[in-house]
């Protein structure tokens, strides 16, 4: 139960720091630049669980689904670049987008391991894992709709945080 735990750590840990930054230096504080790098980061550490835990993810899948070994390096490679594009500030909102769909996509597979007691990080739990990763997923998709494509950075994240002083 430990990955949801670093999940959420990932996200969060650039914008603590990214504030503290910005209280120290009298710097203004990119909301949307320091949400997108923890999204980023929470995306490199899917793609290294692809690599690392491989065997893990092709039990995920169903046995009826075809080629599941390439489809996870597969879906490992699409997440590093996912990851990539959310450090470029460019390619940001189209990452993110990228992001949600790729969750909402790959939800069935967390179903099915849950339901069949297979895969990694609680999926053996049963069932019952899918009120922590269900939860878990919408906090991810809100993120990286809300913080990283529909905001825009700007200089008044200093005046909604109370930073004008």
């Amino acid at each position: 139960m430990l990955t949801p735990m670093i999940i959420i750590s990932i996200l969060v840990s650039p914008l603590v720091i990214g504030f503290a930054r910005s209280r120290m230096t009298n710097h203004p504080f990119d909301v949307k630049k320091y949400a997108c790098w923890g999204l980023g980061g929470a995306f490199v550490f899917f793609f290294i669980g692809h690599l690392a835990q491989t065997e893990g993810m092709v039990a995920m899948l169903p046995p009826w689904v075809p080629y599941r070994l390439t489809l996870v390096y597969l879906t490992g490679m699409l997440e590093l670049v996912v990851a990539i594009g959310l450090f470029v500030p460019q390619w940001q909102a189209r990452a993110a987008a990228a992001a949600i769909a790729m969750l909402v996509v790959f939800f069935p597979a967390n179903v099915y391991s849950a339901f069949n007691h297979v895969g990694l990080g609680g999926h053996q739990w049963g069932p019952v894992y899918l009120w922590i990763r269900t939860p878990l997923q919408l906090i991810i998709i809100g993120w990286a709709y809300f913080l990283c494509m529909r905001r825009q950075s700007s200089a008044t994240d200093r005046q909604q945080l109370g930073l004008n002083t």
